[in-house]
């Protein structure tokens, strides 16, 4: 949940902010700007508890700024909705979905026409990081790479991803990403994607010729879109996806290293992708390197229960003497849960295969304690960041290499966790050195590859660019031998990005085609 504040008076009371943070905070947009929490501050410990930021805003409306005339320091501000549904937008709408959360509703006779979610950012190096791109900076067009300048190009519709959903519409070299639409889990979020690809096709003035979508085939957005009666369909694979719109955003059309980090994604070969190093450029990728494959118990259930995915660490890493370890955790876990999760892997019941570093993430903080289930997507990662404090150790890191294509080993950096947990290392140590762990990791993957292919651009998307320990510290390694790196500014790293992607992968696909 948001806070909002009257003024910078106010915010300064509970949060610290730069000046650049400011002038977002004023900006026309008015976003909601993750700042880091001030000590003892006095907003309740409710609001973003285990997380060292607020989600500030200012008002940006009349009603809100009568409402402050009241002097109050801040309010809980949250959008007019269940979870996982889009935001009610009429007064007899929100009276049937809402009257069992809300005791009180304040009406308007002006009608909103188009539901539109708060944008909420952070500054990085800078520079404006999206976390959801909405209210006050959709509809503005993006300007794709000089190489579509000119040039005859049919309208793509990118039709994003599952999670985090919004849509792209291409005109020419411009492309029109859609406010958050959401998770496409439920009828109201899928009318409401309906709805947004109708007003983009109404206020732009086009129909698209070619439709981008993602490669899993249980995605609504894919089914959909295999169903349309628009002759030229382009599947594109999601963490290629990732990549393009980072291209896309800078206007780059040449080929980068690209780390695309998120926990679930759907492969070529059929597994769960998430941990994925690509040489990739607009038309096509190659995989050249990933976390090596283990199983997700319990499918989807793990991603909700990270308990899951630290036992298939555990198992992989240790077998059945797993159970010997003298980790605080196995006595916590049900031994019977536990005991069935191993059958399910060592029979590959329920159990697909993932290579994601989100998964990895979730199973670390599992393991320390931090967290065991989930109340939204990404909490494990995100307290296991908000829990590490500064240290300059690592975890071993190895890896196999078969075709010019490396796979990383799990087992040598587990065994180095679980070793200090065992000796009493304290959790927020142990959060920070897995986190130096992955940086050395990719830093010197880049480095091979950039001796490999002579390449010196790199692109870092995919969710796990959230963090901004590991985005900061990845940075500052890559940079310090002379990489140029390429992060995001105007589109989430997360699947909010993914329709930006697909179009441009599509056009890329189109333009190589033509030519």
């Amino acid at each position: 949940m948001a806070v909002m504040a009257s003024d910078l008076e106010k915010v300064a009371q509970f949060a610290w902010f730069s000046q650049t943070e400011a002038n977002l905070l004023t900006s026309p947009q008015r976003p909601i700007v993750l700042l880091k929490k001030k000590p003892q501050n006095s907003i309740a410990p409710s609001v973003a508890p285990n997380n060292k930021y607020f989600g500030v805003m200012l008002p940006y409306t009349p009603l809100h700024y009568l409402i402050f005339q009241d002097d109050f320091l801040a309010l809980v501000m949250t959008s007019g909705n269940l979870s996982e549904e889009p935001i009610a937008i009429d007064n007899a709408e929100a009276l049937q979905r809402l009257s069992k959360i809300a005791d009180y509703f304040l009406f308007h006779d002006r009608d909103i026409l188009i539901r539109s979610d708060d944008s909420v950012c952070r500054i990085f190096a800078d520079k404006i990081l999206p976390v959801r791109r909405s209210r006050g900076f959709v509809p503005l067009p993006i300007h794709l790479s000089p190489k579509f300048e000119h040039q005859h190009l049919p309208s793509v519709l990118g039709c994003g991803a599952e999670l985090k959903n919004t849509l792209c519409l291409t005109k020419g070299d411009q492309a029109f990403v859609s406010q958050h639409i959401g998770d496409l889990e439920n009828l109201e979020t899928w009318q409401f994607y309906l709805e947004i690809y109708e007003h983009l096709r109404k206020i732009l003035e086009i129909t698209p010729r070619v439709l981008a979508y993602d490669l899993h085939p249980q995605y609504l957005s894919t089914q959909w879109a295999l169903e349309q009666e628009i002759p030229h369909k382009i599947g594109v694979q999601h963490h290629h996806a990732h990549i393009a719109a980072c291209l896309a955003e800078h206007g780059i059309s040449e080929k980068v290293i690209g780390f695309a980090l998120d926990g679930t994604g759907y492969g070529l070969d059929g597994n769960i992708w998430g941990g994925e190093v690509l040489i990739a450029d607009l038309q096509d990728f190659v995989r050249v390197a990933h976390f090596e494959y283990l199983p997700l118990p319990g499918g989807a259930q793990a991603i909700k229960e990270p308990w899951r995915m630290a036992v298939s660490y555990l198992w992989k890493t240790f077998g059945n003497q797993m159970w010997n370890r003298a980790l605080p955790i196995l006595q916590k876990w049900d031994t019977k849960a536990t005991e069935f999760l191993v059958q399910m892997m060592q029979h590959r019941l329920n159990s697909p295969l993932t290579s994601s570093c989100g998964r990895l993430f979730d199973g670390v903080a599992a393991l320390l304690g931090l967290r065991q289930r989930v109340s939204f997507e990404g909490q494990a990662a995100m307290e296991l960041e908000m829990h590490l404090e500064s240290d300059s150790g690592r975890y071993a890191t190895e890896w196999t290499e078969q075709d010019n294509t490396r796979q990383f080993l799990i087992a040598p950096l587990i065994e180095d966790l679980v070793a200090d947990i065992e000796r009493g290392v304290f959790s927020s140590t142990i959060a920070c050195r897995f986190h130096n762990t992955l940086v050395r990791l990719f830093t010197e993957t880049a480095i091979w590859l950039r001796e490999q292919w002579g390449i010196n651009l790199v692109a870092l998307s995919g969710g796990c660019f959230q963090n901004v320990y590991l985005l900061s510290a990845l940075l500052q390694q890559l940079q310090k031998r002379d990489f140029k790196v390429l992060i995001h500014s105007k589109v989430p790293p997360n699947d909010g990005g993914i329709s930006l992607g697909q179009a441009t992968v599509a056009l890329g696909k189109y333009l190589a085609q033509k030519n």
